[in-house]
């Protein structure tokens, strides 16, 4: 939703993930983006780094 994209923005989250996963990218809006990954064998890195982004 808006007022928590005015937060944290869905942007940041997935290019953090999308790094961890050997992916690259990570666009759209502050409320919905998306982005690629080429290997999900780093899943439980990617699921902690978005948790930090989260945290601040």
């Amino acid at each position: 939703p808006a007022d928590l994209a005015a937060t944290i923005s869905a942007v940041d989250i997935v290019k953090t993930v999308v790094a961890e996963l050997g992916g690259k990218g990570g666009g759209g809006r502050p409320e919905m983006a998306q982005g690629g990954a080429k290997d999900v064998a780093n899943a439980e890195a990617a699921i902690a780094a978005a948790e930090n982004v989260l945290k601040g």
